[in-house]
């Protein structure tokens, strides 16, 4: 078994990769050895920020031996082709939500992995956040009770008003569901475990939109998937949750609430690392604050977290088998939204185990 940091090579150099690239160039179990991108020139500039001294094409990457990990932070239309190649090349896999824009898709790449014996992992790493895990820590130590069901809504106007490239938001894999369904879902599976059934409706309010910001302001693009969808979601263990995704709603909600027996806990937005945690009981006159711990380092913890379970032959938390649970719950929902009737899930999944409070991505320990 190999010994000391992992080597890691980041594909796509695109808007997120600076969230990953600030981290991961600083958590000393992992080392970034090179930057790729189908655009070499933004490769090379990007790279140069953040001082990779390699940088170049998604193949040259792969070609590199010491790399055992490729981050893909591609578009969701890649996220499939980038993985297989990444795993034909002999390389662990980390990538960005979803695993894949269908199914088939992602089982493809669970079976390529399992075959070649590599791990995969997947995005969103924001619930081994220390207030998504501060919460599995309070409904495991019965704070609310026995848990009853769940809620949960992200409602915006979509991000074409700040990404400079929003298109790739309103293509099949994106939408309100696709692109931030998976915080949300991730986190609730955490907290109450697989899902076995959904139903849900959607609409698409307009047809087009336009860019806000960045170069291609003014400019217009057509709507290709859904960008309302409310779905009811049931749970092994009997919960039920009632969810709404939504880029066509002016009210900026981000919530997500577990009711139990005893009380309710309201979490912290899903697509964060840290607080606030409140807990509201009958005999309570207002909410209260829970103690929120653990780390709040930001995007690439997960990927830290997968280098050391290659060193120490442990489970890494947000797996591909995660992912792919999620995906299939997406999956379902669109289903369910097109022809009007409950979708059954297959698939099962093992809830992760909750990381330690005084786990930290900043301290050495391969």
């Amino acid at each position: 078994m190999s010994t000391g940091p992992v080597g890691v090579a980041i594909v796509g150099a695109g808007n997120i990769s600076g969230q990953y690239l600030g981290n991961l160039t600083k958590f000393p179990d992992v080392r970034v050895l090179a930057l790729a991108d189908i655009d070499e020139a933004r490769a090379a500039q990007v790279a140069a920020e953040y001082g990779i001294e390699v940088s170049g094409s998604p193949e040259d990457a792969l070609s590199i031996p010491e790399v055992e990990i490729v981050v893909n932070l591609t578009i969701p239309a890649a996220h499939a082709e980038v993985a297989l190649a990444a795993l034909r090349a002999g390389k662990h896999v980390y990538g960005e939500k979803p695993l894949a824009l269908d199914v088939g898709s992602g089982r493809s790449v669970l079976a390529e992995a399992a075959e070649r014996g590599l791990k995969v992992g997947n995005a969103p790493d924001t619930f081994l956040g220390a207030g998504i895990q501060s919460a599995l820590r309070a409904v495991a130590a019965g704070v609310i009770g026995e848990p009853v069901a769940a809620y949960s809504a992200l409602e915006s106007m979509g991000p074409e008003s700040w990404h400079p490239n929003p298109e790739f938001f309103y293509v099949d894999g994106a939408g309100p569901l696709f692109d931030m369904g998976p915080y949300y879902l991730t986190a609730l599976i955490a907290l109450l475990g697989p899902v076995t059934s959904v139903a849900a409706t959607g609409r698409k309010a307009r047809a087009a939109r336009v860019v806000g910001s960045g170069p291609k302001a003014g400019k217009e693009f057509p709507v290709e998937v859904p960008t309302h969808i409310t779905a009811l979601l049931e749970f092994t263990e009997g919960y039920g949750a009632n969810s709404t995704f939504s880029f066509d709603s002016p009210a900026g909600k981000r919530v997500l609430e577990i009711g139990g027996t005893e009380a309710t806990l309201t979490l912290p937005d899903p697509n964060t690392f840290g607080g606030p945690l409140l807990v509201r009981s009958p005999r309570d006159e207002e909410w209260r604050d829970l103690p929120i711990e653990g780390t709040e380092a930001g995007r690439g913890i997960g990927v830290v977290d997968m280098a050391r379970a290659l060193r120490s032959g442990a489970q890494h938390r947000a797996s591909g088998e995660l992912g792919m649970h999620v995906l299939e719950v997406m999956s379902a929902i669109s289903r369910s939204a097109v022809e009007g009737s409950f979708q059954k899930v297959t698939s099962d999944v093992v809830q992760p185990d909750p990381l330690p409070v005084s786990w930290d991505p900043h301290e050495a320990t391969l």
